[in-house]
């Protein structure tokens, strides 16, 4: 019996300082705090710094509503507006396992977007790999399949969980060079973390709070896995179950209609975007 009782207090012991210490780190990640903004910006001396970009898509128009919203933000005839898709050194694309139209399209887009860059912004033709860039698509299991027993989620979505957590941490890519070579590229962990609802995200983003919250190879220490969410643009009076679980917890999240921002202080409203 006092075997038990001391059992029960050690635990409890360290359920405390767990949630001590969670809360602390939290407090200094301004994640607990929903009223304060953290705007994901970079600095203008860090400009020529390698940069990794991973989105997250997902089906059911997640996926279309993604890659509109991308390809008109490299495409604005404003220059100010515009996004150059190179200054974006390596891409990484997150898909649900079976989605194999969400992979096409990302290296559809990939390919289209790059001799875009290149032709109509640029005004030339460049050959430079460095200056392409890098990228890759990576298939994690789905949280939750359809149909699935509601009862076997949990351990479906800690396999996701892992599959995130192996994504978010991996540091090489290799690539394809000729018809049978490879090669590895040396990457960092993700500096901005985008994507728009699909459940797959939410799993996600959870794995980067830990990572943020330990601080994984200087994930918050360097300002890693910075985390922006964009709401559907079908929500026009409420936010999806996604964005409800999210929009405490990402570092910005914007709403594309106008009285979506009174839902609460942290959502910002950025017009249609896709």
């Amino acid at each position: 019996m006092a075997v038990m009782r001391l059992a029960l207090v050690t635990l409890v012991t360290i359920a405390i300082g767990l949630l001590t210490f969670g809360g602390y780190r939290l407090s200094r990640m301004h994640i607990i705090h929903p009223g304060r903004r953290k705007h994901v910006r970079r600095k203008r001396g860090d400009k020529q710094k390698p940069t990794h970009l991973l989105i997250v898509l997902g089906s059911g128009g997640h996926t279309a509503e993604m890659i509109a919203m991308l390809f008109r933000a490299i495409t604005d005839p404003d220059p100010t507006k515009r996004l150059d898709w190179t200054n974006y050194t390596h891409r990484t694309w997150v898909v649900s396992s079976g989605d194999n139209i969400s992979a096409q399209r990302a290296k559809t887009f990939e390919e289209k977007t790059v001799r875009f860059a290149e032709e109509v912004i640029t005004g030339k033709t460049q050959n430079d790999k460095t200056r392409r860039g890098t990228y890759d698509i990576c298939t994690v299991p789905r949280a939750r399949e359809i149909h699935q027993p509601i009862h076997t989620a949990p351990i479906s979505s800690l396999r996701c969980m892992k599959a995130c957590y192996e994504v978010l941490t991996k540091r090489t890519v290799e690539e394809k060079d000729g018809e049978t070579g490879t090669t590895t590229t040396k990457v960092d962990l993700p500096d901005l973390i985008l994507c728009n609802g699909p459940a797959t995200a939410t799993i996600l983003i959870f794995t980067t709070i830990l990572l943020r919250l330990f601080d994984f190879g200087g994930a918050d220490s360097r300002g890693k896995m910075r985390t922006v969410y964009v709401e559907s643009w079908a929500r026009v009076k409420k936010l999806s179950l996604s964005g409800t679980l999210l929009s405490r917890v990402v570092d910005r999240f914007l709403v594309q209609w106008p009285q979506l921002e009174k839902v609460n202080e942290r959502l910002e409203y950025r017009g249609v975007l896709v």
